[in-house]
């Protein structure tokens, strides 16, 4: 006779003992935890929505359904989840994740749930929820006017507009803060939304002490998420960050939105999505990661009323452009600036490697003079490419080629042009300052 499994039928029992207890009061809908991972929790939760938010007590935490398996919800908590436990109640809220959105946004500094954590006054605004649709592509307007960087090698060589979306992409240490603190603090924007995700708790500090100035702070609005942070948190802060942006760009406003980085972004979403049971299908991602990219990625742009200009950072792993997250961003974005270790390394900053580079709207926004003028730039770069080895080892004959010798003379003031100091920025209007780059381009070019 064979005898019963005792460890089988003591799970069975303590399953039905915790799906028999009693609820808390109050809880209209309500249901156990079954299992408690440091990532995922299941919970028996028959009807729930995906992207439900539910709530627990002791402790109180909010967790987000991530995953719906029959009767069974997955869900990915918004806090630790330490102290949880087996047969705790979970209940449904009825709405997915949301914040709120109003005018005294302005100047706050909110955590990647959109609370604020910079022990000001609680937010007064409408709720909105984090999961918009992007623009509708029959209304929304066409990017035609320049957005001026008050950086020289943007401004001049790698044009944006108002409401393009563009990737900065580098390994670790090459300048992507400091090209974002320039950008900050140079472009041409109402409203500034700043997304640290997944970065140090130092940096975090720094970056706001001091590079946001007191008149940088009143129009800005910072969303951290640091690496510590559990993974919905730092999943969900480039969200809202871009939520904030949509906010502000209904009102009539040119936006900018910078996000630092889509990597770490990626890296929370994959580290939920394998939790919950995906299959890696490219680079360990799973495939809802490149689901959602084009999502999140096209809801910045203009609309029928206002503009949002994305500055997206990627991480590039092992200096490798064709690893999977950097490679999707490049192709769904509207132009890429990369930033290159062998120039920081030389002590050259801003870090862009303008061979490497493109704006894609920039033949739609630059006069005529100046598309010219950044077309003759980067030849005169490639030409001395070609000779700085026969130059460097002193076999380069002058005479023999007029393109390359005129390459070799007119290099270190392309790269004097190139290289800027954060505190050069300049302070003049949108007009005044292209103007005054092409000026400076030309007499550079001769």
């Amino acid at each position: 006779m064979k005898l019963p499994d005792i460890a089988a039928l003591s799970a069975q029992l303590q399953q039905q003992l915790r799906l028999s207890s009693p609820p808390p009061s109050g809880l209209a809908f309500c249901g156990p935890i079954l299992d408690v991972g440091p990532t995922l929790l299941r919970a028996h939760l028959p009807g729930v929505a995906l992207g439900e938010l539910c709530q627990m007590t002791s402790p109180d935490m909010l967790a987000e359904v991530v995953g719906i398996e029959q009767q069974t919800a997955l869900l990915s908590p918004f806090a630790s989840s330490a102290g949880l436990r087996c047969g705790q109640w979970v209940s449904p809220l009825g709405h997915a994740h949301r914040i709120r959105v109003g005018a005294d946004l302005l100047g706050r500094v909110l955590d990647g749930l959109g609370m604020p954590m910079d022990g000001g006054p609680q937010l007064t605004g409408h709720w909105r929820e984090l999961d918009y649709p992007p623009p509708d592509p029959l209304t929304r307007q066409p990017v035609q006017q320049v957005l001026t960087t008050g950086i020289r090698a943007i401004d001049g060589v790698l044009t944006c507009g108002e409401g393009q979306r563009i990737g900065i992409f580098a390994a670790a240490g090459v300048g992507k803060s400091s090209l974002l603190s320039m950008l900050c603090a140079g472009c041409s924007a109402d409203i500034t939304v700043l997304a640290l995700i997944g970065e140090r708790g130092r940096e975090v500090r720094e970056f706001l002490e001091q590079v946001l100035t007191p008149d940088i702070r009143r129009r800005t609005v910072v969303v951290v998420a640091t690496s510590d942070r559990p993974a919905l948190e730092r999943q969900k802060g480039i969200y809202t960050a871009t939520t904030v942006a949509e906010y502000f760009r209904e009102r009539g406003l040119k936006v900018l939105l910078m996000a630092d980085s889509l990597t770490r972004y990626a890296r929370a979403a994959r580290e939920i999505g394998l939790a919950a049971g995906e299959l890696p299908v490219m680079g360990s991602f799973p495939a809802s990661v490149f689901a959602a990219l084009p999502r999140l990625l096209e809801r910045a742009g203009h609309s029928e009323r206002g503009s949002i200009t994305a500055f997206y950072t990627v991480l590039v792993e092992g200096d490798d452009m064709n690893e999977p997250v950097a490679d999707e961003v490049r192709s769904l974005l509207d132009g890429h600036i990369v930033l290159s270790r062998q120039l920081a390394g030389a002590g050259h900053y801003p870090a862009i490697d303008i061979a490497a580079s493109v704006s894609r709207v920039m033949p739609q926004i630059a006069s005529a003079r100046h598309q010219a003028l950044a077309q003759k730039l980067r030849h005169m770069q490639a030409c001395y490419q070609e000779i700085e080895l026969l130059v460097r080892v002193g076999e380069y004959q002058e005479g023999q080629d007029l393109q390359a010798d005129e390459a070799l003379q007119r290099y270190p003031a392309i790269c004097a042009f190139l290289q800027q100091e954060s505190s050069l920025l300049s302070c003049k209007t949108d007009t005044a300052e292209l103007t005054h780059t092409l000026a400076q381009l030309a007499q550079v070019l001769g």
